[in-house]
């Protein structure tokens, strides 16, 4: 119980107030949908209320075990296996049986009543992997002069890293793999590799990436432009010329964000949820509480997540244990990608990837994954708290 008080409050009370937030606001955005494809119009609350309560009691469980389970080579070996079977899974899945596909991507796995992402484990899988193997490499990683030699140091490290990105990138899913990739990178050049190296590694792939995009725009090969994906890059340049196919959620979208204004056409009163924006309690989630709370509700709901991701980024500043330091930069990264990207995506910022809002869009493999994974960060700042007051 001593290790209870040493919980940090600035991630732990906003964590609950977005889960309740999220509870009520999928409750507002799903009801009239599911209303009107026959089913109970409480079904949406119920599953995500009972999310969110699974959700605290493995958030208090993941904080209570001691943080040698983390590191243990046994728990790493079983998430690494779990990650990699089942998203190879997946895509045997969708060769053999195309029509499973969502949406154009084969990205969930069902146990009856329950579908689960592998996604959303391969990000957690891979935060405490790379953490373990970047600090127990940490002295080899210093003593190189040279890029290539400090990247042949995690090598191996480094392929399993990317097969499990392709295999997302494979589902297909952009977004999944851009927020994998982008963990890596910053792990990478958050650990022990000198930083002229980082620098050079971290400009490479930027240019890299720079350079496919050019290559897209200018010659626009066929194999790509036939790509749905493709065609969300046109929804997000050209929505208004699109609204009747591609751009029709990006527009709805906006409508929803205007009619909110400052203060929101009060809770339970979207017009755009009413058939318009399809799935309004995952991916658009956002744009309901722009127009039912307005802006105001918008800021306090991002407010929330950036205390949470900044926080976090504070304590991996001024923390002394890499391990620690890798896995706070680790998850702060992964909620702020996720919450870039599906604002940015709102907002017509870049295209729609089809990533929740944490803590607040419909789903139980992303909030399960996320508070696991706020339990890591607060277990490994209360054990440290307690073992400096112990030897005080």
């Amino acid at each position: 119980m001593k290790k209870l008080k040493l919980i940090d409050l600035w991630i732990l009370i906003p964590y609950i107030i977005l889960l309740g937030i999220g509870v009520v606001m999928v409750y507002s955005a799903s009801f009239y949908n599911a209303m009107s494809n026959g089913g109970s119009t409480n079904q949406y609350l119920i599953k995500q209320g009972m999310y969110a309560f699974i959700s605290l009691i493995l958030f208090f469980i993941t904080f209570m075990l001691k943080v040698k389970f983390f590191k243990s080579s046994r728990t790493r070996a079983f998430l690494l296996a779990v990650t990699l079977v089942s998203l190879a899974l997946l895509l045997v899945r969708a060769y053999f049986n195309p029509s499973s596909r969502i949406n154009g991507a084969s990205a969930w796995i069902n146990f009856g009543p329950i579908n689960f992402q592998p996604l959303e484990l391969a990000k957690i899988t891979l935060i405490l992997y790379l953490a373990y193997i970047l600090t127990s490499r940490r002295s080899r990683l210093l003593d190189n002069e040279k890029l290539f030699d400090s990247l042949n140091v995690i090598r191996e490290p480094v392929i399993t890293v990317l097969t499990i990105i392709v295999l997302v990138g494979f589902q297909p899913d952009i977004g999944g793999a851009l927020i994998l990739g982008l963990i890596t990178i910053v792990l990478i050049s958050s650990s022990s590799i000198p930083f002229n190296h980082i620098l050079k590694l971290d400009g490479s792939l930027l240019g890299a990436f720079l350079v496919g995009i050019f290559w897209i725009a200018k010659f626009q090969p066929k194999f790509i432009i036939k790509n749905y994906q493709y065609q969300r890059i046109l929804a997000m340049l050209h929505p208004f010329q699109l609204e009747r196919t591609s751009g029709n959620q990006l527009v709805n979208s906006f409508y929803a964000i205007s009619n909110g204004g400052i203060f929101g056409v009060g809770l339970g009163n979207s017009i755009q949820k009413r058939g318009y924006l399809p799935e309004p309690h995952t991916d658009f989630i956002l744009a309901i509480i722009s127009e039912e709370l307005g802006l105001v509700g918008v800021f306090i709901v991002l407010g929330l997540l950036g205390l949470i991701i900044f926080r976090m980024l504070y304590l991996g500043m001024k923390s002394v244990s890499t391990y620690n330091v890798l896995v706070y930069y680790g998850v702060a990264v992964m909620m702020l990608a996720q919450t870039i990207l599906n604002v940015g995506g709102l907002l017509g910022l870049m295209p729609l990837t089809g990533v929740t809002l944490p803590f607040i869009s419909y789903g139980g493999s992303s909030l399960l994954v996320l508070s696991f994974s706020l339990g890591i960060v607060l277990n490994l700042e209360a054990t440290n708290k307690f073992n400096i007051e112990k030897h005080r």
